[in-house]
């Protein structure tokens, strides 16, 4: 079997969704129906080019629905044959820029937290909710934690 051309690889991945994700719209319409209200694809301040995919201002809290082929799910991780340098370097860069963000977010004082797409929504959303409680509490004390260097809250099953 001959490699794919580019053009069909191409056409391919720009077809890829960046949002509105199913497992996204899951998570989003339970806390909408909790009384949530967020922004969905919204840009980080701070940190240009980077988006998060529920965004909490008020409570400076972003959270990160990540695709277990694009960011590297240790449950799931695959790796391509077909040009698998270079995959896996794309993942790499992927996986460090994540990390990259989280630790940005952090030193401007968010919480980031980042959830699987196959978690359960419900799950999901009770772990934001708490979240949400816990950077409640911070901002009404009037600060926010310093980063420990122990990066993001990843959400787990």
């Amino acid at each position: 079997m001959s490699a794919p051309d580019l053009t069909s690889v191409s056409a391919r991945m720009s077809r890829q969704r960046r949002r509105d994700t199913a497992p996204e719209i899951a998570l989003r319409r339970i806390l909408h129906a909790r009384g949530r209200r967020f922004r969905v694809d919204a840009p980080l301040p701070g940190i240009p080019r980077r988006r998060a995919d529920i965004l909490f201002s008020g409570s400076k809290v972003a959270v990160f629905v990540d695709g277990c082929f694009w960011h590297s799910c240790p449950e799931h991780e695959t790796h391509p044959v077909t040009n698998g340098d270079w995959w896996a370097s794309k993942l790499t860069r992927n996986f460090e820029r994540d990390r990259d963000t989280d630790r940005r977010l952090t030193d401007l004082g968010w919480t980031s937290l980042r959830v699987w797409e196959h978690q359960d929504p419900f799950q999901a959303a009770d772990q934001v909710e708490s979240a949400l409680s816990d950077a409640a509490v911070l901002l009404h004390r009037g600060s926010m934690p310093e980063s420990n260097g122990t990066g993001p809250t990843v959400l787990e099953e």
